[in-house]
């Protein structure tokens, strides 16, 4: 017996920001898009707690209850959000065969990635039991929280010098952990951290845990990869940015993207190479990486399908 093909206008593969924006905005122009969550539904904001720079939360809002509020408008205007994860994609006809589960086979007029990008982490325990409670991987999301605070921040490249110099601003001290004796970023990143006086650079260094007292960090107990010399550096926020990687796997082979996985698309647009399948947020964007552009990023991928389907029920009934 031949498996029953379900055929959708509009098939918005991830959530988060980005993928229920474009899911309130395809569904408000009648696309009746199906959502398939991922894994992990409603994204990296459900793994963080307070969320105070996206607009229209005065108090602020934790992020797996806004992620909630992204959902529940979502389902109120009409999209058909499913659990589960896209295991495979076939874009070499329309329309494009996506694969779920492993199991089931969705036919797609339009397809709208917005998978996202998880970032990299250390590899400790403790840095996983207190992800959220003082320990984070975007010091322009949560560095606000630790104003006139004492932190440590971890990398070498480029993103970790401008968040350190970000947290400099804000922070009292702020301790930067290099692995090597030199850093990867730019020379004229490397110039601003050494000429900020209240970032100390921490060269041949590596963390070995994160403490705390259950709740919150503070402390991180750091060794000298030269001298094998431990030091506890006194810390209540830890950040981590040794990088991102885009969840863009399954595309590859099928979508352009740069060295590291992002998707490349269009200037001005959310169009990938192949027609009909658009890219939003941060499975696209390496650059900014916040909530509230991923949703813009989410509404210009929805306007773009309804577009592109008005284009084309246009030249078949012309």
């Amino acid at each position: 017996m031949s498996e029953q093909l379900e055929h959708v206008k509009c098939l918005i593969i991830g959530s988060g920001p980005a993928g229920y924006t474009a899911a309130i905005y395809a569904a408000r122009a009648d696309l009746k898009p199906v959502l398939y969550t991922g894994m992990l539904a409603g994204g990296q904001l459900t793994q963080t707690t307070e969320v105070e720079n996206y607009p229209g939360y005065p108090e602020g809002i934790l992020g797996p209850e806004m992620m909630q509020n992204f959902e529940k408008q979502a389902s109120r205007l009409g999209t058909d959000i499913r659990f589960g994860y896209v295991s495979s994609v076939d874009f070499a006809s329309l329309p494009h065969k996506v694969v779920v589960d492993e199991s089931k086979t969705i036919l797609a007029d339009t397809v709208i990635i917005s998978t996202g990008a998880s970032a990299k982490w250390l590899g400790l325990e403790s840095e996983q039991k207190y992800n959220g409670f003082g320990v984070s991987a975007c010091a322009v999301c949560d560095g606000f929280f630790f104003r006139g605070q004492d932190v440590a921040i971890v990398g070498a490249g480029d993103t970790a010098a401008e968040e350190a110099t970000y947290l400099a601003k804000l922070c009292r001290k702020v301790y930067m952990i290099v692995r090597r004796d030199e850093f990867r970023a730019s020379k004229a990143m490397v110039h601003r951290v050494l000429n900020t006086p209240n970032i100390e650079v921490l060269y041949n260094t590596e963390t070995k845990e994160i403490l705390g007292d259950g709740q919150t960090v503070n402390a991180v107990k750091v060794i000298n990869n030269q001298t094998n010399e431990e030091t506890k550096l006194d810390v209540t926020g830890f950040f981590v940015a040794i990088g991102h990687h885009p969840n863009t796997e399954i595309f590859r082979g099928w979508i352009d993207m740069d060295p590291t996985g992002y998707i490349i698309t269009k200037p001005d647009s959310s169009e990938t190479n192949i027609e009909g399948v658009f890219a939003c947020g941060d499975a696209q964007d390496h650059i900014y990486r916040q909530a509230i552009t991923a949703a813009g990023s989410g509404c210009m991928a929805a306007i773009d399908a309804e577009r592109y389907l008005a284009a084309k029920e246009h030249v078949v009934t012309a």
